[in-house]
């Protein structure tokens, strides 16, 4: 072996170990990735969550001092036929009152597809207490082509919500469900 072909071996060996710490690198990136995010979303507001531990409050304690503003916002993602609208864009609450706002759902394709509604409710201070008490965006939703269905969002926001936050925006995105098989969602 000569030096030219043991140089172009180092080479090809100082590639490969490059490539492998690239990928591993990667790996671990993509694990991060997630936690990273939600950090993110909690210090920016971002994409706020609804608070998995917020509980119903009992009737009565509804905090008649204050009226929190709700807007919501709908969107529809790319490869899904549906156009989601709410009834009103914006209501007016009382913390720990029980609230109802009323969502239409229309598959404009061709063909029966499932989606499902992904909630965000920022700022991120107010996601903790938006209690969701029944809303479509539990389960994935069928529609058959050119159905349309309305849905009830029943939600109450917490007395706790801090003082400095009297505006909440419930944005919900719908996104595709259901593996598509020859071009059609398979129920």
């Amino acid at each position: 072996m000569n030096a030219q072909q043991r140089e172009r071996q180092q080479g090809v060996a100082r590639t490969i170990r490059r490539t492998l710490l690239a990928l591993v690198l990667m790996v671990g990136f993509t694990i991060a990735l997630v936690p990273l995010y939600d950090v993110f979303c909690e210090v920016t507001g971002l994409n706020g969550k609804t608070s998995d531990t917020a509980q119903v409050v009992a009737g009565g304690d509804v905090d008649t001092s204050r009226k929190i503003e709700v807007q919501f916002v709908t969107r529809t993602s790319a490869g899904l036929p549906w156009r989601l609208a709410s009834e009103t864009h914006t209501i007016w609450v009382h913390p720990g009152e029980v609230a109802l706002a009323r969502f239409t759902f229309m598959n404009t394709g061709l063909e029966k597809t499932s989606g499902r509604a992904v909630p965000s409710v920022s700022p991120s201070e107010g996601a903790r207490h938006f209690r969701k008490m029944e809303c479509f965006c539990f389960q994935e939703q069928w529609l058959e082509a050119g159905e349309r269905m309305e849905m009830p969002l029943v939600f109450q926001i917490d007395p706790q919500l801090p003082q400095g936050v009297n505006k909440l925006t419930l944005a919900y995105t719908l996104y595709p469900q259901g593996p598509v098989l020859g071009g059609t969602y398979e129920h």
